[in-house]
């Protein structure tokens, strides 16, 4: 069986109202990523893993039965980012020498969550 190798980490970004968004993560799973929220209100999450959320059960593990949650934690977070502030999380990642390798981006911007990967070649202008 082949294991995914993946790091993720985040620019920082400062939230509105750090205890708020402490409940925010603490209500989803991020696998073995980790999460910060400083006293400055400072969001970072980083670690050896590929940024996927899923709801947290009661017990505090990943809800599985309810699938990936990423893009609405993402859009939830938005609405707790100061002004001008963006977030910006990326992974980079592979298995063994296999084709695709894993490359993601998400972007939270003043209210809106851009995705970006490898699925969508362009053209390249001459």
């Amino acid at each position: 069986m082949a294991t995914l190798q993946a790091a993720t980490t985040s620019t920082g970004a400062i939230v509105s109202d750090p205890q708020a968004v402490r409940e925010l993560c603490e209500s989803y799973c991020f696998g073995t990523l980790d999460w910060e929220v400083t006293e400055d209100g400072e969001l970072t999450i980083w670690g050896y893993d590929d940024f996927e959320v899923y709801e947290a059960r009661e017990n505090g593990l990943p809800d599985y039965e309810g699938g990936i949650v990423t893009h609405e934690f993402l859009r939830e977070l938005a609405d707790h980012l100061e002004a001008n502030e963006e977030f910006d999380i990326q992974t980079a990642g592979f298995t063994k020498c296999r084709f695709p390798v894993l490359a993601k981006r998400y972007v939270v911007h003043d209210g809106e969550v851009l995705h970006a990967d490898l699925s969508s070649p362009d053209p390249i202008d001459e």
